[in-house]
């Protein structure tokens, strides 16, 4: 099989996302910059393989993906290394529960509403923040409600709901306010810093 390409901006949580993925089934990989940002908008070509213009998209000897969950999910079950999905059927089911949960109700509130607001905005809207942080601290709630006994999220395996959670957290995480609410959940801060040794995580970090 040739070498997969990821196509997305190293700024990405959801490229990274992807990148974690790559990194601990030991798979090597092409990432092919896209910057949805750029002043110039995003390059026509782009759209063939993300017809809704976001990143990441993902490509492997001609089968095109896009869609973070749908990649992980390929990524895991197409090349050989560590199993990244839980065997046991209710152990999956709480996987898919915490990554729809992140999905739906983290990353806007840690990423966008705290943390970009934070570092980005001259003059960031205070409301903004307290009401993302509001929600972040539900979410963090909740996460440590559903961890299960062990290092990683639901035990002793890595899967990706660790890997989901692990960008949207150490986004969250650049901002003052982030790291003082995750250090009201020693479960999940104990898990952070964990996760955040590994390798992989190191490798994906943002260049530059």
């Amino acid at each position: 099989m040739g070498k997969p390409v990821v196509y997305g901006a190293d700024y990405s949580v959801y490229v990274r996302i992807v990148r974690l993925a790559l990194a601990e089934k030991g798979v090597d990989y092409e990432l092919v910059p896209v910057d949805i940002f750029a002043a110039d908008g995003i390059p026509a070509w782009y759209f063939e393989h993300h017809p809704f213009g976001r990143i990441p998209a993902f490509e492997h000897d001609e089968f095109r993906l896009f869609e973070t969950s749908a990649i992980t999910r390929y990524v895991d079950e197409a090349f050989d290394g560590p199993a990244l999905q839980p065997v046991e059927v209710r152990v999956r089911a709480t996987m898919n529960q915490i990554i729809g949960m992140l999905d739906a109700y983290a990353y806007r509130a840690m990423v966008w509403d705290v943390a970009v607001e934070r570092l980005e905005k001259e003059a960031p809207d205070e409301t903004l923040i307290a009401d993302g942080l509001r929600r972040a601290s539900t979410v963090l709630r909740v996460l440590t409600s559903l961890k299960a006994a062990g290092p990683c999220l639901l035990g002793e395996q890595l899967t990706l709901a660790d890997l989901h959670a692990a960008p949207i957290i150490g986004y969250f995480l650049k901002v003052a306010e982030g790291q003082k609410l995750l250090a009201e959940f020693p479960d999940i801060q104990e898990w952070w810093e964990r996760i955040a040794a590994r390798p992989s995580f190191a490798n994906t970090e943002k260049s530059g």
